[in-house]
């Protein structure tokens, strides 16, 4: 039954975030660029603030399609803070710029798009939510209009339509088999099993494709790349958690016996592998960035086939997804202040001690060394999995680790070796300064302190 009154206050914070794309487009319209980062920025931290007290709850709003749990509401507090940091990096690297406030805009609503995701208790918002959070990505990637750009997002939005028609059709037949499309009735007794496969299967396409799982991520390189440095970051993290959030909540109603996991648990072992081994022969940054995320996606996969088998299903998803938004934000700000390619990246830490040592940390909570946050999510994900006897997947995901530490010294190589020429000149600033230390923090923070951090989600 839906009740106005109980539900509106429950969606506090993703009012806020559409009244901040609304306001920063406002802005725009006035060209007032400046005044719509300010706006932006004001109403997603307010939202941000404003999920903290549902973090004990456990209910739905409008009729059981939209689910006020402990996973939404974590999406909020790690996709909104990720979002104002993107923001940040926007700005540094787009002021100027035509059309400047529309990016804070588009921001703002491809982040609302991913909470819809987050909180999905029905097929319709699935649908929803891969709309919302692509439409905005697509003008994002092409906001640079040159040719790299345009082709780019020409790419993602045939794959996205391709995708996002199959995801559809799948999930016809859910709806086909329940009578309904919420979620919750998956759980029913004796439904036909070739409609659970195949509304499975289509789900797996459209979230795969939003999350770039393999073999769904085709365009993910091509619309890093072609996209300003601050949109990949943000495209790396925001949309890619929201749609495994939307995963989880799709896998803790699926029925137990239609094979959910093993088909899951098959995508995440393509997605490490392919991710990290494309990702070793990459000398453009923000490619390498792209593939590592496509591998880092493939670990998630860990938590969400442990749904219902495991009590660290979800907070092994909360925790690696709060750790992943700090370090692949940080890496990107340090590739957006220095440089896109190996080469650029020269010497860079013996001219930049501190530069090179931030660097170096995101590198490694990546790789998943302790005592860093990417450790801790992934020592979760491992347990998780482990729980579900998930064993064999496990070990798989751990000799992942010792290839991405391949991928990752790369890196760490051309920051300490000596330049053939004279060092590059930095951009950016004051504001992908704080960005970088601010992602630091938090991965040092999630990292050392994971006790005490871990204590109110158990």
């Amino acid at each position: 039954m839906i009740t106005m009154a109980r539900d509106l206050p429950l969606l506090w914070p993703e009012i806020l975030v559409l009244l901040a794309g609304a306001g920063a487009l406002a802005c725009e319209m006035l060209r007032l660029p400046r005044t719509a980062l300010a706006v932006a920025t004001a109403l997603l931290l307010a939202a941000t603030a404003l999920s903290l007290p549902l973090l004990s709850l456990d209910t739905t709003v409008f009729g059981g399609t939209f689910r006020v749990d402990a996973l939404s509401v974590w999406a909020k507090l790690i996709l909104l803070p990720a979002t104002v940091l993107a923001l940040l990096l926007a700005r540094a690297e787009l002021a100027g710029s035509d059309r400047e406030g529309t990016v804070y805009a588009l921001l703002c609503f491809t982040s609302f798009g991913a909470l819809v995701l987050a909180g999905s208790g029905d097929t319709m918002f699935l649908v929803l939510g891969v709309l919302l959070s692509g439409l905005g990505a697509f003008a994002l990637v092409a906001y640079p209009r040159d040719d790299a750009a345009t082709e780019a997002a020409m790419k993602f939005f045939v794959f996205a339509s391709v995708a996002g028609a199959v995801m559809v059709f799948g999930l016809s037949y859910w709806f086909g088999a329940t009578g309904t499309t919420l979620l919750d009735d998956l759980a029913t007794p004796g439904l036909p099993p070739a409609a659970i496969a195949i509304g499975l299967a289509g789900m797996i396409v459209g979230l795969g494709y939003k999350a770039s799982l393999a073999p769904f991520h085709f365009w993910a390189p091509d619309a890093y790349e072609g996209a300003p440095v601050s949109v990949a970051a943000y495209l790396s993290v925001v949309p890619k958690i929201g749609a495994l959030f939307a995963l989880a909540q799709v896998a803790r109603d699926l029925p137990p016996g239609s094979g959910w996991s093993g088909a899951v648990a098959a995508v995440a072992v393509l997605t490490m592998t392919w991710g990290y081994l494309a990702a070793l022969v990459q000398d453009n940054l923000v490619r390498l960035l792209a593939y590592s995320s496509i591998a880092q996606a493939g670990y998630f996969l860990l938590g969400i086939v442990a749904v219902g088998a495991s009590p660290l299903a979800l907070l092994s998803l909360v925790l690696f997804g709060a750790a992943y938004a700090a370090m692949n934000l940080g890496a990107f700000a340090i590739i957006q202040r220095s440089g896109r390619t190996l080469e650029s990246f020269a010497g860079l830490g013996r001219a930049r001690p501190a530069v090179g040592v931030a660097m170096v940390l995101f590198l490694l909570s990546l790789t998943g060394i302790p005592p860093l946050a990417g450790f801790v999510g992934k020592l979760l994900l491992f347990g998780a999995a482990i729980d579900a006897n998930h064993t064999w997947l496990a070990v798989i995901a751990i000799v992942n680790s010792v290839l991405s530490l391949a991928v990752y010294l790369r890196i760490v190589v051309a920051l300490y070796r000596q330049p053939a020429g004279a060092p590059g000149v930095p951009a950016g600033g004051a504001l992908v300064t704080l960005v970088w230390v601010a992602a630091l923090a938090a991965t040092l923070l999630i990292g050392l302190a994971a006790q005490p951090l871990l204590a109110p989600l158990v």
